[in-house]
C-alpha cells in the first residue's frame, strides 16, 4: 500500500480543513518547498488538491501546482475542480500524472467515461462521502460533491456502480466526517469497498498514526488489498514522518 502525502491548495497557501469546513482552516508552509521535501523523503506520489477549485471551479492555484510538478521528483496527483476535457488535458501537458474527477462523477458521468476512454490508466474516481442517518438506527455513506458543500443522496456504492467497467488508475474515497480529525479512517467503509469494486482503492481521511496505517495496509478481502492512503494533517502535524508512514505500510 503506497502513502500519497496530501497538499492541500487554499489561497496559494498549504492548509488542511476540519472536516471540510472552509471556516475551520489551519495553515501550514509554502507548498512547492513541502513538496520537495516530500519527493526527497520518498514519496511514491503526491496528492495535491486545489480547495478553490474545489469549492469554485476555477484553477486558481494552477501556477503553484506547475511548480509543484517541477520540484517534487515524484508523480503528482490532482484533484478538484477537473470538470471538462480541456481541463484535465491541461493539466496532463503540464506534467500532472493523474487527476482526480469527483463532482463531475456525478453531474457529467459522461465526461468521466470520455476522458477514462481518451486518458486509460491516468483518470481517478473521487467519491467522497458523509455518513447520515437512514433511519432505525442505521447511517448510509451519502457522496458530496462542490467542494463538499452539496449533499447529492447518493449513496457510496450506488455512485460507483456506472463506473466499474472503465480503465480508471483508481478510487479514492473519502470519509469527511474524519478528515482532518486524525481520529482513524473508516475501516469498515474500506472492506466494504474492497467487497465490491474491482478498481484499486485509497482510503482518505482520518489518518493519524502508523498504527491507522499498518491497519489499512493489512486490511484483506478475498485476496485483495488497499492500493494507497492519502495522510495530510498526520504528516503536517509532526505526528508522523513520511518515513515511518512507509514503514508502517511495508509492515
Amino acid at each position: 500500500m503506497d502513502v500519497l502525502p496530501a497538499i492541500d491548495l487554499r489561497g496559494g497557501r498549504c492548509v488542511r480543513l476540519l472536516r471540510g469546513e472552509a471556516d475551520r482552516e489551519t495553515r501550514y508552509g509554502d507548498p512547492v518547498e513541502l513538496a520537495r521535501a516530500y519527493g526527497e523523503a520518498g514519496a511514491p506520489m503526491l496528492h495535491v488538491v486545489d480547495l478553490d477549485a474545489a469549492m469554485g471551479g476555477l484553477l486558481a492555484n494552477r501556477p503553484i501546482v506547475e511548480r509543484i510538478v517541477e520540484v517534487a521528483g515524484a508523480p503528482v496527483e490532482y484533484a478538484g475542480g477537473v470538470r471538462d476535457e480541456a481541463v484535465a488535458a491541461e493539466l496532463f501537458s503540464s506534467g500532472v500524472a493523474r487527476v482526480v474527477v469527483g463532482t463531475a462523477a456525478v453531474e457529467q458521468p459522461d465526461l468521466v467515461r470520455r476522458l477514462a476512454e481518451r486518458f486509460p490508466g491516468r483518470v481517478v474516481l473521487g467519491l467522497d462521502h458523509r455518513r447520515v442517518a437512514s433511519g432505525g438506527g442505521a447511517t448510509r455513506r451519502e457522496v458530496a460533491v462542490r467542494g463538499w458543500a452539496r449533499a447529492t443522496g447518493l449513496e457510496l456504492l450506488e455512485a460507483l456502480a456506472p463506473f466499474e467497467d472503465l480503465p480508471l488508475s483508481a478510487l479514492v474515497v473519502t470519509d469527511i466526517s474524519r478528515d482532518g480529525t486524525l481520529l482513524g479512517p473508516d475501516v469498515a467503509g474500506y472492506r466494504l469497498l474492497l467487497e465490491h469494486t474491482a478498481l484499486p482503492v485509497v482510503a482518505s481521511g482520518g489518518i493519524g498514526s502508523a498504527a491507522d496505517l499498518a491497519e489499512l495496509s493489512a486490511l484483506e478481502v478475498a485476496g485483495r488489498r488497499l492500493a494507497g492512503a492519502v495522510v495530510g494533517k498526520a504528516l503536517l502535524d509532526g505526528r508522523l514522518t513520511l518515513e515511518e508512514a512507509m514503514a508502517a505500510c511495508a509492515s
